[in-house]
């Protein structure tokens, strides 16, 4: 969560290419965040949800409305745009939480457990999405899914308590990994 802003680091350095992440604002960063549990405005139309990080960063209204057209279109929720959020189903407001991070034409794409909450062929149009998405975006995913992790991911982190443990190519760490402690862990044996 330090990349989207929530959280500061401790010690060290965060760098996206050569630029220092943490000395900006979240909301000057340029990346998209799409959280776990939707984090939808409930009072906003679809439209308003996806205009408000628009508006924050003072985009003019004909420019975020193009923008909102496009990200809506880029998720296929078009004539959707005067619903509430309570109105879709759980891919559907996934999807428009994705709209929204792409409305501000991000770098990176910030996914925290996209399908943790989704059924299987929501969860299938999200990692559809998601193929499509990774040609023109950097996407980082933050999931305890091994299955998902194995299915859209090119390179795989695994973290324990904190602590980076193997990094490298997805095939590479679950064919082969190198350290104990990521065989056991996707596998199963530990949690």
């Amino acid at each position: 969560m330090v990349l989207a802003g929530f959280t500061r680091p401790d010690y060290g350095s965060v760098k996206f290419g050569t630029e220092e992440v943490v000395l900006k604002p979240p909301h000057l960063r340029d990346i998209g965040m799409v959280f776990q549990n939707y984090a939808l405005f409930p009072h906003m139309t679809v439209y308003e949800n996806l205009a408000f990080p628009l508006r924050v960063r003072k985009i003019p209204k004909d420019e975020a409305d193009k923008k909102v057209d496009k990200a809506l279109s880029m998720v296929s929720l078009q004539g959707f745009e005067a619903r509430m959020p309570m109105q879709l189903s759980g891919g559907q407001q996934q999807r428009l939480c994705i709209a929204r991070a792409l409305a501000v034409r991000p770098q990176v794409l910030l996914m925290d457990e996209p399908c943790s909450a989704l059924d299987p062929i929501a969860t299938a149009i999200v990692e559809d999405l998601i193929h499509e998405l990774k040609e023109q975006y950097t996407i980082i995913i933050v999931t305890h899914s091994m299955q998902q992790a194995a299915r859209v991911s090119q390179k795989t982190a695994f973290f324990h308590l904190g602590k980076l443990i193997e990094y490298g190519s997805t095939e590479e760490i679950f064919v082969n990994p190198k350290e104990s402690q990521t065989e056991a862990y996707i596998t199963g044996r530990i949690g």
